[in-house]
């Protein structure tokens, strides 16, 4: 038996369905219950709450958001051989799991779901850092989530929760930082996943924001940061001389000392550059 409900233990269930991790899915399946139900708690109460999980594989995870009182879990999953699994789950939590079966970066969840909305899940390694900037970057903000709850690989998970002034600070951290409250919650080994992938895991939690914690356009601030750090080595008057013939001005005027490169600049002060681009006459 396991720990959380009366379903059999994911090793047997991946053998009855030969459910054998695939790497072209980027698919590492943790296994440990207690584990999966520690990382539902971490994305807080689930009770009033629709859950959006991407990648469920054999419902590790999504069985612990159920057992945590998720209201509605809506599973997204690509791998059609994962379905009859989910199927056993949905059967032992009645009406309170959907399942999809369908890419994550195509399908659209909301006409599924009634808010609050949740969004927690152990990413697909090759889709996770795409799906994390798409949630981030809606047209219109705040967004339909309340909170990203998201394993990554402990390197990307440092990315996003990295402060100016060293090598992981980058266009994903100033992203996060700026709409959401980022913080990590969970770090686990290699040992703990099926297969066992060559790197730590790390589980980040993302608060969204009413407002942003500046005010700049959105489309403007993104051109920014993506301009410094794709030339991260470049000081930012070479790297953003693209932006506006009076960078150096402008840089000035945000704050900025022009021979600085992009890993110093504070999210503040990007946000600044970003506005005084927006009124700066051509």
């Amino acid at each position: 038996m396991s720990t959380i409900d009366g379903l059999p233990p994911l090793r047997e269930v991946i053998a009855r369905h030969d459910l054998r991790a695939r790497k072209q899915l980027g698919q590492n399946f943790l296994l440990d219950l207690n584990l999966t139900a520690k990382i539902a708690r971490a994305a807080g109460a689930l009770s009033g709450c629709d859950v959006i999980e991407v990648g469920p594989g054999p419902g590790g995870l999504t069985r612990g958001l159920l057992a945590e009182g998720a209201r509605k879990v809506l599973a997204i999953e690509k791998d059609a051989r994962a379905l009859p699994a989910l199927a056993e789950i949905a059967a032992a939590y009645p009406g309170r799991l959907q399942v999809i079966h369908g890419d994550a970066l195509e399908v659209d969840p909301l006409a599924h779901l009634t808010p609050p909305i949740r969004i927690v899940a152990n990413l697909p390694y090759n889709v996770g850092t795409e799906l994390l900037i798409r949630w981030l970057t809606p047209a219109s903000w705040p967004p339909f989530w309340q909170s990203l709850t998201l394993m990554f690989q402990k390197e990307v998970a440092e990315r996003i929760v990295a402060q100016p002034g060293g090598k992981a600070y980058g266009r994903l951290a100033v992203l996060a930082q700026w709409r959401t409250d980022a913080r990590i919650v969970m770090t686990l080994p290699p040992e703990a996943f099926v297969p066992a992938p060559k790197v730590h895991s790390s589980v980040v939690h993302l608060t969204a924001l009413p407002a942003p914690r500046h005010a700049a356009d959105p489309a403007l601030l993104s051109r920014v940061v993506a301009a410094g750090f794709n030339q991260r080595r470049k000081m930012l008057r070479a790297s953003l001389k693209g932006l506006h013939p009076k960078i150096e001005d402008l840089l000035v005027a945000a704050g900025i000392a022009p021979t600085a490169r992009a890993e110093e600049i504070a999210l503040a002060q990007f946000c600044a550059l970003a506005r005084g681009l927006a009124d700066a006459p051509r």
